[in-house]
């Protein structure tokens, strides 16, 4: 199996991985790991701010600036501190969202959990989510943490995608192949 990947993916696999590795050597994994989370929080929540520092066209002085004013005010450790600025010297800190979720899969994947999505047409409980954790849990093998999100649309069922695996029970989808059955006749 060929694996093609674009140079965005492998530069940002790159660069996650060095932070990592710079991270766990000073045992500050889990404060980065914190710093990253809240950092990814910002520019999720403020697209000028997430546009400004992705900005090619911006000074690095100008984008310096702006990560030692973030860096101060969210307290970031000096590793991350200094890999931002990293970032923006080697004009790569249009990565960072990519970089960002490649860091957080690498802490995952240390504590050997495995993120998983989860959208049901209705609200589940916290005692259902957290058997069917359980049930997916002892049988990847892993614990298994999900994004979980409610999407009325669904009519009724699951979707649940796991890395490549996608499990879709959901009543439209059903739907859909009956559709496209009956097309087909």
């Amino acid at each position: 199996m060929s694996t093609n990947k674009s140079f965005s993916t492998e530069t940002s696999e790159r660069y996650s991985r060095a932070l990592f590795e710079v991270a766990k050597e000073s045992s500050e994994l889990e404060k980065t790991e914190a710093d990253v989370k809240s950092f990814q929080s910002i520019l999720t929540q403020n697209v000028e701010l997430k546009n400004f520092i992705q900005n090619p066209t911006q000074s690095k002085e100008n984008q310096h600036n702006l990560i030692r004013l973030l860096a101060d005010k969210l307290s970031f450790s000096k590793n991350l501190k200094n890999f931002m600025f990293l970032l923006i010297e080697k004009r790569r800190i249009f990565f960072i969202g990519k970089i960002i979720d490649s860091f957080l899969k690498l802490c995952l994947q240390k504590r050997g959990e495995v993120k998983a999505s989860l959208i049901s047409s209705k609200e589940l409980s916290e005692s259902e989510l957290e058997n069917i954790s359980k049930d997916l849990s002892s049988y990847m093998g892993s614990n298994i943490k999900f994004d979980y999100k409610i999407d009325k649309e669904l009519i009724g069922g699951l979707k649940l995608q796991l890395g490549s695996i996608m499990v879709d029970t959901s009543i439209k989808n059903k739907l859909k192949k009956y559709k496209q059955k009956m097309l087909e006749n």
